[in-house]
Parts: C-alpha cells; sequence; structure tokens
C-alpha cells in the first residue's frame, strides 16, 4: 500500500488529499464514537488505479488511529470493506455489509 497523506477537514466533514493539483475526498458524518463515510469523489484527472484503493485504506487507517467504528454509506467504500474482511473488526455490532 501506498501511503496517501491525508487531511482532516473537520469544517466541511471530509478526508481530502490533493493529486496533481486535484482534490479527492471522502465526505463523512460522525456520531457516537462512529464516522460514517458518505460518499467518495474522486476526480477524473486521477487515472491511477490503486489511488482509489490506497486513498481509502489511509482514511481507515487515520479513522483506526482514533479507535473510532466506521459506517460504510458510500456503495464504493462498502464494497472495498466487503474484499477487504482485515477491515471488518472496525464495524460497529450489527452492522453487516
Amino acid at each position: 500500500m501506498n501511503e496517501v497523506e491525508i487531511k482532516d477537514n473537520s469544517f466541511l466533514r471530509q478526508f481530502e488529499t490533493s493529486v496533481e493539483g486535484h482534490l479527492a475526498k471522502i465526505e463523512y458524518s460522525s456520531q457516537e464514537r462512529k464516522v460514517f463515510l458518505t460518499k467518495l469523489v474522486i476526480p477524473e484527472a486521477i487515472t491511477k488505479d490503486e489511488f482509489k484503493e490506497d486513498f481509502i485504506k489511509s482514511v481507515l487507517h487515520h479513522i483506526q488511529e482514533k479507535n473510532l467504528r466506521v459506517v460504510p454509506t458510500s456503495p464504493q467504500i462498502a464494497g472495498f470493506l466487503r474484499k477487504n474482511r482485515q477491515y471488518k473488526e472496525m464495524l460497529p455490532v450489527g452492522i453487516r455489509i
């Protein structure tokens, strides 16, 4: 995995990173020690196939370091978690994807 440097923009409630002058972001909302990942936005100009996966992994590691749970409401992020079962322990009790 290539670590992607992310910034938690709490004012806009999004994790973001700049790649080649383009802003990629994952929008979120938080509630009771849970982070709801609601929308993944990657500009078309970012063409590296592995970037999306690396970006999601970096955001998940950031959330994990804060000892929070994650609820993926974005279909793209839920699909990533389905394929990468090592992040399953980050889901709150009772949440299945």
